[in-house]
Parts: structure tokens; sequence; C-alpha cells
């Protein structure tokens, strides 16, 4: 059956998977309300298209922290690829790259930053987890810019794991055949079996909860590359991180997989993007299934998107050509909305294009020709 649509991919991983493994990926926190929340809260967004304008051409390319990229569109930080698919994470890096986009590879990833790097050129960005020994840390951001990264994205909502039910059911560990390749040298790339998860026992007794915004100053003193702050859903949080020099902010619930009833962050981006006043771009992660879901967050003030669970199912699915399927069927529904909402190039975007639960109603001014 062919694939149409970024949903479709789920079911078939599901049937390709190990039930642990499928579990890992899919579920989020506790009651799975914000897993739930994170895609329904785009549906409640309704787009005002502006028609009769000439959309013969449209420019999707944008510029992201001086990189020029083919859309808005890139790639999150997913853990343990190889667990969906034996290519992992070096067939995301050549989807990734041969669509033209930023992919970020996960400090959990089961391919160390040297390999994906050894994939071929290509914008990569760096997610970290500040773990508690600081000597580790300042080793692998090196490693990560000497093997040509150019951001790092300081994941900042994990100071603990997040409930997550299924893992816990399943007993959740790292099949025995994979490790977590950045950390493979410090004894530290392997995940016991634990009561519960053995994700969570890793967590609690690896990365540090003392983490605070004096560390995000911190790494600016060991590394060049810029620093996006990753987990922000509040405007106060959002004043802080820019006063701690963060070159950008990524609205992340973390696929809501840590605190549960947190908002959706399509719901969560517009106080966000008003309290960061154009200072540093904005992203948005977590629920974007469609192009519409990019547009929608466009017009909301995001500067681009982040995908993360469409591409571990489609890794799943069909390795690197299912990443390059999802990319490619996302840049297409995208262009489409764009040119069906009279929109040519990104910064014709506008807030006016949609509305949402929350807007007052206004009069808006009469149109000149």
């Amino acid at each position: 059956m062919e694939v149409t649509n970024v949903t479709e991919y789920q079911a078939i991983a599901k049937a390709k998977l190990p039930k642990m493994a499928y579990d890992y990926y899919a579920s989020g926190a506790e009651d799975q309300w914000t897993l739930e929340e994170n895609r329904n809260a785009f549906s409640r967004i309704l787009f005002r298209p502006r028609i009769l304008i000439d959309v013969s051409k449209i420019d999707m390319t944008t510029t992201i922290l001086g990189f020029k990229i083919s859309m808005p569109i890139m790639v999150a930080p997913t853990a343990f690829q190889k667990m969906a698919h034996p290519d992992g994470e070096y067939a995301t890096a050549r989807a990734t790259s041969a669509a033209g986009t930023i992919m970020t590879l996960s400090s959990w990833a089961t391919s160390s930053v040297e390999e994906v790097a050894s994939t071929g050129p290509g914008i990569r960005f760096f997610q970290l987890y500040v773990y508690k020994d600081r000597n580790v840390v300042a080793q692998l951001v090196r490693r990560a810019e000497r093997a040509g990264f150019k951001a790092i994205a300081l994941t900042v909502d994990t100071p603990i794991l997040g409930r997550r039910e299924a893992d816990i059911k399943n007993r959740f560990t790292l099949p025995p055949f994979l490790t977590l390749k950045n950390f493979e040298g410090l004894n530290l790339g392997k995940m016991d079996e634990a009561n519960d998860s053995g994700l969570a026992s890793y967590v609690a007794g690896q990365i540090d909860r003392t983490l605070s915004w004096k560390d995000v100053q911190w790494l600016q003193t060991i590394t060049t590359m810029p620093i996006l702050v990753k987990g922000v859903i509040t405007a106060e949080d959002t004043r802080l991180a820019i006063q701690a020099g963060a070159a950008g902010i990524i609205v992340s619930n973390h696929g809501a997989r840590q605190l549960d009833y947190v908002p959706a962050t399509i719901s969560a981006l517009e106080e966000v993007v008003k309290a960061a006043q154009g200072r540093v771009p904005v992203f948005l992660d977590g629920g974007v299934r469609r192009g519409t879901d990019v547009f929608k967050a466009l017009a909301l003030g995001a500067a681009g998107i982040f995908i993360g669970r469409p591409v571990v199912f489609s890794l799943a699915a069909e390795g690197e050509a299912g990443v390059r399927k999802v990319l490619q069927m996302l840049r297409d529904e995208f262009e489409l909305t764009m040119a069906l909402s009279g929109c040519t190039s990104l910064k014709e975007i506008t807030r006016d294009h949609i509305v949402t639960e929350w807007d007052a109603p206004k009069a808006r001014p009469a149109p000149r020709l």
C-alpha cells in the first residue's frame, strides 16, 4: 500500500518493530494527555487564506543561524535510531542532507558524532545532555565541534526522566548489540537492566540535576558553537534564556515525554515568540505531521520546526528512503499550503493567515487593491 502521508508510517513501524522499541518511540509521559494535545492543538488553528495572488513561484528557503537551508523543516534529535533500523543515524543523516536541511544528532545516538560526520557533507546540530562529570560534557562538545557540527541544542527539560509507563512495563533497556556510541570510550555507553526503565535509572545515575542557567553560560566558555535552548515553554524562561546568551530557543515539551499536562508546543509558541521580541529565532518541536502544521507554526512566529517521531517511524519502515519520503511529503504539503494561502515566500506568512481559539474577534482593515 502506498504511503501518502507522514502519519501512515507509524502503523507500519508498529507492525515491524519489537514492542519494547516501538513503545519507547511512541509513548509519552503518564496519562499521555500532552502527547495527544501536541497533535490536537494544531487542529484547532484554522486558515484565513488569501486568493488571487500569483503563486506560480514559491520560495521555501530560509537561513537558520546563518546557514541556508531548503525549507524550514528540520530533523529533531531522537535517541537510539539503530533500534529502528540497522542504518540508524547514518540513514537519517544522508536523507536529511539530501533534502538540504538540518539534522540534530542526539547525545544518546547509536552512532557517534564522527560516524555521522563521515556520511558526507551536511549541516548538523548536536543535542546535548549535561552529565554529572563535566569533563565528559566538555570532551563531547569538542568532539562535535571537531566533527563539523554547527550548533548545540541543549536539552533543559530533563533533570530527571519523565514517567513513561510503557518503558516501565517493558523494563526498557537498549538491545545488547547497541551502545550509546558517543560514550563508548568513557564507560558510559551501556545501559543496565533495571526494575523499571533502564533508561530512567541511567539518567538518575548520570545526568546532572543541578543544571541551571549558569551552566548555559559555562557552555559558551568551552565552545564557539551557538547554543539553542531546547525545552522552553514560557515567557519567563524565554527572557532568562536570552539573558544567558542563548542563540535561539526551541519550544519543546520533549515530545510529551517529560511533564504531562503542559500545553501543546503550538499553544505555547506565541507566548515565547512575543517574549523573545525578535532578539533570537524561536523554533517549534512536537506534533508536526502535516505541511499545514508547519505553516501554522510559522504564522505564529516560528523560524522553523523540527520533526522527531516521523523520522524514527519512517526509518523503521523503509530506512533512508522512508526518511527521505517524510521530508519530501512535508515539503510538498507545505508548498501547497503556502500556495493555497497566497504566500510565495516565508516572509509573506503572517499572523493574519490563521485564526486561533485565543484570538479576540477584531475589526480587520478594509483591503486596498
